[in-house]
């Protein structure tokens, strides 16, 4: 008995031993950095990642008679929208400053595009095809293309064709008729063994040959940002051609008298230096003209010119001159703040003209 018990009270004393001995030499560098670890993982799996947008609601969109640029040769002229600014990306605002950032989702809308610009266009797009010198016009309702075809030796060729929609809301030109060095081939195809199919190639984005129709994809094939909807019906109106999406006809009706302007609420927008939460913005044309000319590309310049103000529901309203009426900036509208440093120096005389 009496060797048992020094035999326990040995063993006790060597795990109090071994215990302050790991007590005295523990890693508490490490127990810290991992506490530390595991507060930061906690802490970022609860916060939102970086540049994640907390409101990726979509932004409302409005406009009335709008002429907007899309790049340097592409116009399209918007009589009447109604749709969302729908994000390209789903953790990225959409950026009046990044067109690719956002698609025009259209619920009901009337849009036209000059023929000429669309000519013009397809000739930038359809660099490495076999039609070339492409030029489009309006004849009477239907839609005329002429060019030069690429084969055993370049070919002027002049075809004619009936524009509708397809289910799939795209663009269809049903030719008619098709004319090779002044010669009419019928039925497309003659002694020369001209078709639609020697035009152009078949990878061509935006662009499907099927029999005697051309199919246009105006989402793939025309420039951001790209404009979404059901598209109810096309129709040459020269020098235009116009699309309907929805029911605008009557929506446009409505608002003829309205003043054109550009309207944005709800959702999440970046301009400039700015990003916008719950979005209320309009842009509002000052100008007597028909339509309000708005360059995307050169938006600030349009803006800087303008007056902006707040509402009291602290909106923006910018009331903006078309583009080719934005004069010059002088030097005393230039950014200058010696009066801000000396009470005796009048304010610049805009700001006192946009007070008053």
């Amino acid at each position: 008995m009496r060797s048992r018990s020094r035999y326990l009270i040995g063993f006790a004393f060597a795990v109090v031993l071994v215990s302050l001995f790991w007590w005295r030499f523990r890693p508490r560098a490490t127990v810290k950095t991992t506490k530390a670890a595991a507060t930061t993982a906690s802490d970022q799996s609860s916060a939102p990642p970086a540049n994640t947008p907390t409101n990726t609601s979509e932004t409302r969109i409005h406009a009335h008679n709008l002429l907007l640029r899309k790049g340097p040769s592409f116009r399209i002229y918007v009589t009447w929208l109604d749709g969302d600014l729908a994000r390209t990306h789903r953790n990225v605002n959409p950026s009046l400053d990044d067109s690719n950032s956002f698609y025009l989702d259209v619920h009901s809308g009337m849009v036209r595009a000059n023929i000429g610009d669309l000519g013009n266009y397809l000739n930038t797009v359809l660099t490495d095809t076999p039609l070339q010198h492409i030029s489009l016009l309006a004849d009477s309702d239907q839609l005329k293309m002429t060019g030069t075809l690429k084969k055993i030796v370049p070919l002027p060729i002049e075809l004619v064709g009936q524009v509708s929609t397809t289910s799939d809301n795209r663009i269809r030109l049903h030719v008619t008729k098709l004319d090779v060095l002044k010669i009419p081939l019928k039925g497309l195809l003659g002694f020369v063994k001209i078709s639609l199919a020697d035009f152009f190639k078949q990878d061509i984005q935006g662009v499907e040959i099927n029999g005697n129709d051309l199919l246009f994809d105006t989402q793939k094939l025309m420039p951001a940002p790209r404009i979404r909807g059901q598209l109810t019906k096309v129709r040459v109106v020269s020098p235009d051609i116009e699309e309907v999406y929805g029911g605008a006809v009557d929506d446009a009706q409505r608002v003829e008298l309205w003043r054109n302007y550009l309207s944005l609420k709800g959702g999440a927008l970046n301009f400039g230096k700015l990003t916008m939460n719950d979005v209320d913005l309009m842009m509002i044309d000052i100008s007597k003209d028909p339509w309000f000319d708005l360059d995307l590309v050169n938006y600030r310049t349009q803006l800087s010119s303008g007056y902006t103000r707040m509402t009291a529901q602290m909106g923006l309203q910018i009331f903006m001159p078309d583009l080719r009426e934005v004069q010059p900036a002088k030097p005393e509208q230039n950014t200058n703040i010696e009066w801000f440093k000396n009470r005796n120096i009048p304010p610049p005389p805009q700001i006192t003209t946009n007070i008053h």
